[in-house]
């Protein structure tokens, strides 16, 4: 299906997926775009500062993970909470009512086989003209990053965090 939308992938064991994610939110909002933005692993307890500007600025966004997998006391309901995300944002893509939907930490659910790469290349590829999506997080999967138009990996040279020095409000989140 040749489409005037863009598929990109911000994947990789560096620091800056979602940042740079949100860079394009800002532009397509800059463009009076319908923007959303569904997150698949962090949870509502995190109040970063790209969900307060897309809430000041009127950006749809739906929190629906619930934290990191290392940190569940319920893999099965973390799981579900996963396939819940998906079909919320399957749902979003599909609908042709976005010009643009961001899949922040979106490539986990295909990593830990809670949806199957061959449900998102379907849903992803089969978007409508007018939904561009950015997917991001670590170990985005060959099949994913095959249907991608811009795939970017990131790669960490340095980072505050391997000194041990703490995320800092308004920098890191």
């Amino acid at each position: 299906m040749t489409t005037t939308s863009r598929f990109l992938v911000n994947t990789g064991t560096g620091k800056g997926k979602t940042s740079a994610a949100m860079g394009v939110m800002a532009r397509a909002w800059a463009r009076d775009w319908t923007v959303c933005v569904v997150q698949f692993v962090k949870s509502a307890r995190w109040r970063v500062g790209e969900r307060a500007l897309a809430e000041h600025l009127g950006i749809e966004w739906a929190t629906l993970g619930d934290g990191f997998t290392w940190e569940s006391t319920d893999l099965d309901e973390t799981a579900a909470k996963g396939r819940h995300a998906w079909e919320v944002a399957a749902g979003k893509i599909s609908s042709g009512d976005y010009d643009l939907v961001i899949l922040d930490e979106g490539t986990y659910i295909a990593r830990y086989g809670w949806v199957s790469v061959a449900e998102m290349v379907r849903v992803i590829a089969g978007r409508p003209d007018r939904t561009n999506v950015v997917l991001t997080g670590r170990y985005a999967a060959p099949e994913l990053i095959d249907i991608a138009d811009t795939v970017t990996e990131m790669t960490n040279v340095k980072h505050a965090l391997d000194r041990g020095v703490n995320a800092r409000r308004g920098v890191e989140y």
